[in-house]
């Protein structure tokens, strides 16, 4: 079996795809119509749109299979995204590269396959629209202009969701992004019984930036703690733009002690981000911070009202000591 390769802009390609802010969220109509109309267009068994992660395929629809996943090194769609074109595998049992694959041996049997390679507006390729069956069969020029244009569909619905999750001026999720996301880890967490922390961030002194300097460096104020903690946390963690000046980042696998070590090293990375800006004020924060057990009763919104509510109770001794 020939593995599948590593693209050569591997880690533009998996920050690009993690930014569209779609992995491991539900299924969404815009995205299975196009995979429903696929399944019925080619006469196949299975249509999926595979988002290929560093490594793993991640299906956000799939139509005539029950895995939301699977290894991407054994996967189809990994060959996929090194092409330009469409990828096509007329008989993957006779086929030197993908006879001796697990999906060829094993359920579902494949033998044919054809895959459009999603490519974002900054040329990276993400994952395919790809369709499958156990049947061998030709795929004609035809054929391929019909799948691709199915698979700019995909696209567009793609940036589409991006557009509508992004803060643009800080690169983070937005609140609609963060509240989609952090519902999906709330229920993977639950499911697999594991904590999960809430911090509730909110800049201090922010409006007196804006008045003293202008809102030109509120901006760059707001970028620059962006910055600081996309830097200090994880890539499974959900760092958000919640609004204004208010950021979150809901954090799975921690306990308390844990916790305070983030923070610690935090506070510290802002402070060396404050010597390198060398502005005549320097950026400040107030950290509310709460713990939920698996399968709580507490839901989102309940989450992030106590994580708000300890982060004004810092806030205002922070105001005390001014």
């Amino acid at each position: 079996m020939l593995a599948a390769p590593i693209p050569e802009n591997e880690q533009d390609r998996v920050e690009t795809l993690r930014s569209l802010n779609v992995l491991d969220t539900a299924a969404e109509e815009r995205f299975d119509r196009i995979t429903r109309l696929a399944q019925r267009l080619f006469n196949v068994e299975i249509c999926l749109v595979s988002l290929v992660d560093s490594e793993r395929q991640w299906f956000k629809s799939a139509k005539g299979l029950d895995a939301c996943e699977t290894s991407r090194d054994i996967s189809f769609c990994g060959h996929a995204i090194v092409q330009e074109h469409v990828f096509t595998v007329e008989d993957a049992s006779i086929d030197p590269r993908f006879s001796d694959n697990p999906l060829v041996q094993q359920a579902p049997f494949i033998r044919f396959y054809a895959g459009y390679p999603l490519k974002m507006p900054n040329g990276v390729r993400v994952g395919t629209l790809c369709i499958i069956d156990s049947t061998a069969r030709q795929f004609s020029v035809e054929d391929k202009l019909a799948l691709e244009d199915l698979g700019k569909l995909v696209e567009d619905e793609l940036i589409s969701v991006q557009r509508s999750t992004l803060d643009v001026l800080t690169g983070l999720s937005n609140r609609c992004g963060f509240e989609m996301l952090a519902e999906q880890t709330l229920a993977s967490c639950d499911r697999y019984q594991v904590g999960t922390s809430l911090l509730f961030f909110d800049l201090d002194y922010f409006k007196d930036i804006n008045d003293q300097y202008g809102h030109e460096q509120g901006d760059v104020a707001l970028q620059a703690f962006a910055e600081v903690l996309k830097a200090n946390f994880r890539e499974s963690d959900v760092v958000a733009r919640f609004g204004g000046d208010e950021f979150v980042v809901l954090i799975s696998h921690m306990n308390c002690d844990e916790i305070e070590i983030i923070l610690s090293r935090f506070e510290h990375k802002l402070a060396e981000q404050n010597k390198l800006l060398n502005k005549p004020y320097d950026i400040a924060y107030s950290v509310g911070v709460c713990q939920r057990q698996h399968n709580s009763e507490l839901d989102l919104a309940g989450y992030l009202a106590k994580a708000d509510e300890a982060m004004f109770k810092v806030k205002a001794q922070h105001h005390q000591g001014d």
